[in-house]
């Protein structure tokens, strides 16, 4: 079948993100109700905040800001694992980095399946964050063979689904047709079900050995647990939910507010408490899917990732759980130390940035060459240097987003042990380093302008 008869991979993340976001308003209206508040928000903002307007129209995310930039998925086998891989492979979505959340205790490890080159993160960036329950931290030996036999005896993807997985592997794409009932049909592994595959005394068990143990193995399916739009504003979005009916989690979760926002910034309302069916006729609650919302900022390098979790770990040590307002201020006098102006960012190695040619940049492209250095085109105004978004994640936060929605404390006992060769194991290949993604971006586009100005 010819190539362009395909339809692009970029499309089929677009169609699956936009029929998720569809099915997961039906399920959870109050998600419906947050994505209208952080609409208000951000045109309240871009009203507010002309030059953020521009910046983002020349970066071309003023067209997809009301799309979600990511969900986020628990599966409990190897086998669940490399098989989600196939299947984001076909929507242009690869595994980057390795989260390890037992060091918050949380009983899994992750990865972030996304687009990885500029042209597919600019038409949509959207993102799975999965994780993998670790069945070996569960110190109940019995318990832990109960919740692995109950795994191996669920099939989480459709028969029409893996067929299409393996048409598209086979033929190198799928048509629209075809992309379509893909979506359809993978759309079920996400969908909630409200009856459990186990008994109430089982669920009780594993939701005492951690609450993600039950909620990942007792359900025919995994479920997608959580949605999240972008916000230019996530203080206003965090202050306004309970006046919109919402009941937020008590801290936003990442680094403080800053002029030059850095990373990543989380918060969620918290999770329903849902009715299920369990096997014997018996009735519960379970308590597992919420919305949440992210504010993003510039990519860290490795050096100022370093500084970012020195002062993070340091502003917790000061700190127990405090309301926000609280939080917040303790985070912005543990983050002083950190350079908050884009010159200090860049000259001091801390973030990641992308480089343009200025207009007067561009006219002197067209005159000739200069043998001038980077620095001194930007200082000339030849060259502008603006921040790479960041696409990833913070282990921390996560947690911190898991934990507040689990309704369950953190156990020591599932703590410090990453794993990521076993991972990469189950996954099925290595994992790619993020940091490596964002130092292609930055050094690919100083190679562009200082070829435009023969430098």
């Amino acid at each position: 079948m010819a190539l362009e008869n395909f339809l692009p991979t970029d499309d089929i993340r677009t169609l699956f993100s936009t029929s998720m976001s569809r099915m997961y308003q039906q399920e959870v209206p109050q998600y419906g109700t947050l994505m209208q508040l952080v609409a208000e928000v951000n045109e309240q903002t871009l009203a507010s905040e002309p030059a953020l307007q521009q910046q983002l129209h020349n970066n071309g995310e003023l067209e997809r800001l009301s799309l979600e930039r990511h969900g986020a998925i628990r599966v409990g086998t190897a086998a669940e694992l490399s098989m989600l891989r196939r299947v984001f492979a076909i929507m242009g979505m690869h595994p980057v980095s390795y989260y390890d959340l037992s060091e918050a205790g949380i009983p899994v490890h992750s990865t972030a399946f996304r687009p990885t080159d500029e042209a597919s993160l600019q038409q949509n960036p959207f993102r799975i964050f999965t994780s993998l329950l670790r069945l070996e931290l569960i110190e109940d030996e019995t318990l832990r063979a109960r919740a692995a036999k109950i795994l191996a005896q669920r099939d989480i993807f459709t028969t029409k689904a893996r067929e299409l997985v393996v048409l598209a592997e086979t033929q190198g794409g799928l048509t629209a047709d075809e992309a379509q009932l893909f979506i359809a049909e993978v759309l079920e592994t996400f969908r909630w079900h409200q009856h459990a595959t186990v008994d109430l005394d089982t669920y009780q068990a594993l939701q005492q050995a951690h609450a993600l143990i039950a909620d990942v193995v007792c359900f025919r399916g995994p479920h997608i647990n959580h949605l999240t739009p972008r916000t230019l504003d996530i203080d206003t979005v965090q202050q306004q939910m309970l006046s919109a009916g919402i009941n937020p989690k008590v801290v936003i979760e990442g680094p403080p507010r800053r002029r030059c926002p850095i990373l990543l910034r989380q918060t969620s309302f918290t999770a329903l408490e849902e009715s299920i069916f369990f096997t014997g006729e018996q009735v519960g609650t379970h308590t597992a899917r919420f919305g949440e919302i992210e504010q993003r900022g510039m990519a860290l390098t490795p050096k100022g990732r370093k500084l970012y979790d020195e002062l993070l770990n340091r502003s917790r040590h000061k700190q127990a759980q405090a309301d926000n307002q609280t939080h917040q201020r303790l985070l912005a006098t543990a983050f002083a130390e950190f350079p908050d102006d884009e010159h200090s960012l860049r000259t001091q190695q801390l973030g990641y940035f992308r480089y343009n040619l200025t207009e007067a940049g561009r006219q002197q492209a067209e005159l000739g060459g200069t043998n001038s250095e980077l620095d001194a085109l930007i200082k000339a105004g030849l060259i502008q240097a603006t921040p790479i978004t960041y696409e990833d994640f913070l282990p921390v936060s996560a947690a911190g987003i898991f934990q507040s929605n689990l309704g369950s404390i953190s156990h020591q006992a599932y703590a410090h042990n990453a794993n990521q060769a076993a991972f990469e194991q189950a996954l099925g290949c290595p994992v790619i380093d993020e940091f490596s993604l964002y130092a292609k971006l930055q050094d690919d586009s100083i190679q562009q302008v200082l070829q435009a100005l023969g430098a």
